[in-house]
């Protein structure tokens, strides 16, 4: 690194810190307990089998996700199309469900405006435009046209009055999304972006993209300052684009591999080292796309912080993966869960296309968790004999079959040894304070008085 680049980096970070002290105060960020997370694949029942997932070898989701319903970028003869289905129609899908139509080209991304009612953007290989569609008449009602090549990825903002871009022309836009006038780009030539993600409200921009080595590389922007990225970041020497997820509630975010079967997941913080990695979930099936649930559609008893929806091609599946926090507590987890946005929408869709801008109407998930059931009816056991080796019951100490048994029954085993401490620690203090009543009944005891 030159003497000018390093001199651009210090200034990245100077300014990023000035920012962060005006803006994001460490405060704010509360520090969540969600280091042991693991993922937990859904039973075949719980997947959305037979769907003609397109064959597009284009690097995107092919997915997007909200509460009520899945929209899965398809296979056609035409091509432009994709599908939308109930997140409740699980198992097999009719091969003829309505598709909706409005490219002429395959369909390259599609994002859903995160709380406003029925807005969602598409941008396909025929063009370099963007439509914007306004869902309750079913038909586009605004175009961007300030790209110079075919859009890679886009990322609405938190109140989605910003719409962030990657282009085939290596150009980084922040857009205005009802009027198409670009407020910030940037150049990338050290750092070629092809995903980017908003991070919720720190005003912060992440990329994944190829460093001049060409090893895969992530970077952190200031979304009103795209001349140089904050901080760069190299992640390994594959091959496959690196999709980025985000969630704000946790401040983690995760990292899957376009081909890969791994999902790596890190946490964000405003000091150094900025991204503290976490852990890695391990799955044989290649994923060739990743939709998210919002916060709101998932299962608060099991402690479930994030949901994807992988899409397998060759089987023509996709697939729930769960990231669960190990809790053995039967209570509401308050800490893992914050006030979250909701399910009531804060604007309408004529509303923001007016031009009006509305923080996320917040909730908190507390009304969804269910206390487990105390009853346990246990059927009748029959008397088994045991297999023992060297005074282990093989039969009754199964072997974990998978990483994801093995890591649940290390958290499990971390858990148990934590109480254990707690009331090893527990009786130490009981022992230290009869000891000390003894010695004091001694001290005042008559006999002793005497001697």
């Amino acid at each position: 690194m030159g003497p000018s680049s390093g001199h651009m980096c210090h200034k990245g970070i100077l300014s990023w810190r000035r920012l962060l002290v005006s803006n994001v105060m460490a405060s704010d960020i509360p520090k969540l307990q969600v280091s042991n997370v693991y993922g937990k694949v859904a039973n075949r029942e719980h997947c959305f089998d037979g769907i003609p997932i397109t064959k597009n070898v284009h690097d995107n989701h092919f997915c997007a996700v909200n509460a009520k319903f899945l929209a899965i970028v398809t296979e056609s003869a035409g091509g432009g199309s994709f599908i939308v289905i109930p997140v409740s129609q699980a198992g097999r899908i009719d091969p003829h469900h309505p598709k909706v139509c409005g490219h002429q080209g395959n369909v390259l991304d599609i994002k859903w405006n995160p709380f406003f009612e029925n807005i969602i953007a598409s941008c396909s290989e025929d063009s370099s435009v963007i439509l914007i569609w306004n869902l309750e008449i079913g038909e586009p009602v605004k175009m961007i046209d300030c790209h110079s090549d075919v859009i890679v990825c886009m990322s609405f903002n938190t109140d989605g009055s910003l719409l962030a871009t990657s282009c085939k022309d290596k150009k980084l836009r922040v857009i205005e999304p009802r009027s198409g006038r670009v407020l910030q780009h940037a150049s990338c030539k050290n750092h070629r972006v092809n995903r980017v993600v908003f991070l919720g409200n720190m005003k912060r921009l992440l990329t994944t993209g190829v460093s001049r080595w060409n090893t895969r590389q992530i970077a952190l922007w200031d979304q009103e300052d795209l001349s140089m990225p904050m901080v760069e970041e190299e992640i390994d020497g594959l091959s496959g684009l690196l999709f980025p997820f985000y969630d704000a509630d946790t401040h983690m975010l995760y990292l899957a591999g376009k081909g890969d079967g791994n999902i790596r997941y890190y946490e964000i913080t405003t000091e150094k080292p900025y991204l503290q990695y976490l852990m890695e979930f391990r799955s044989p099936a290649p994923q060739k796309g990743l939709g998210v649930m919002p916060k709101h559609g998932l299962d608060v008893t099991a402690c479930e912080v994030f949901r994807f929806y992988k899409l397998v091609t060759l089987k023509g599946l996709i697939e729930p993966i769960s990231m669960i926090v190990p809790r053995r507590s039967e209570t509401y987890q308050e800490d893992i869960y914050p006030m979250t946005a909701g399910t009531e929408p804060a604007l309408s869709a004529n509303d923001w296309l007016s031009g009006i801008n509305r923080d996320p109407v917040l909730m908190s998930l507390k009304k969804g968790y269910q206390k487990p059931n105390q009853l346990v009816f246990k059927a009748p056991v029959k008397e088994k004999k045991g297999v023992v080796v060297n005074g282990i019951d093989l039969l009754e100490n199964v072997p974990p079959r998978t990483e994801n048994e093995l890591l649940r029954m290390f958290f499990r085993q971390q858990e148990e040894l934590r109480k254990l401490k707690e009331e090893l620690n527990t009786k130490d203090v009981k022992i230290r304070q009869l000891e000390l009543e003894l010695n004091n009944l001694r001290n005042v005891s008559p006999v002793g008085n005497n001697v």
